[in-house]
């Protein structure tokens, strides 16, 4: 299953996926890739794979990418390798992406299950913004003026989660993921698997 998890900027996508990731087994979080710097206390392969343009580029090119997007003036994307090698496992994937690059992944997978982690207010947002501390100015204020369109999209996503209190929202994305999982469409394989286990006919049962 791919799970993909969005927000503008500063929304708190990826608190709440860490910690569901500390809750909720079988998850594989997928790191993504970016030509943006790092910033300060990020890892280079846990929170990001910090590229060149030119680098991200020739990975576009040769189709390494699952999903792209241009956003802030940065390309961010979900290479394929980590998504198949999850999924080789029996691990759920969970993707922290934009709202350009979830519309590029339900293009390709139709059943994705798509979430979309709403600020409680503009204020809110920006003071979070303003207290990482991470970005410039001109990039706050480009952020920023990007929020509203990227909220206005929320009706393409199936789930919207509100993020005024952290530790209900993370437990709400507990509940959306578990409640997926029990969707019957993904349970056929264990609903035969049980259902061989019972004879073909009531009598063969005494």
């Amino acid at each position: 299953m791919l799970i993909v998890v969005s927000s503008p900027s500063g929304g708190g996508k990826g608190t709440l996926i860490q910690r569901v990731r500390r809750t909720v087994p079988g998850l594989s979080y997928s790191v993504s890739w970016t030509t943006r710097q790092p910033r300060p206390g990020e890892v280079e392969g846990r929170d990001y794979h910090f590229v060149s343009r030119e680098e991200f580029e020739r990975m576009r090119d040769s189709g390494g990418f699952l999903e792209w997007a241009l956003v802030h003036g940065n390309y961010y994307g979900t290479a394929w390798s980590e998504v198949e090698r999850a999924q080789r496992a029996g691990l759920d994937v969970i993707l922290e992406i934009d709202v350009q690059g979830a519309a590029n992944v339900r293009r390709l997978a139709s059943d994705a299950v798509t979430i979309f982690i709403l600020p409680p207010s503009f204020e809110v947002l920006r003071e979070r913004l303003t207290r990482r501390g991470s970005e410039a100015l001109p990039d706050l204020e480009l952020r920023l003026r990007n929020a509203r369109s990227e909220v206005e999209r929320y009706r393409e996503f199936e789930y919207i989660i509100l993020n005024d209190d952290v530790e209900r929202a993370a437990q709400q994305l507990a509940a959306v993921i578990y409640a997926e999982r029990a969707r019957r469409q993904r349970q056929e394989a264990i609903v035969t698997r049980v259902l061989a286990t019972f004879p073909p006919n009531a009598q063969e049962a005494f």
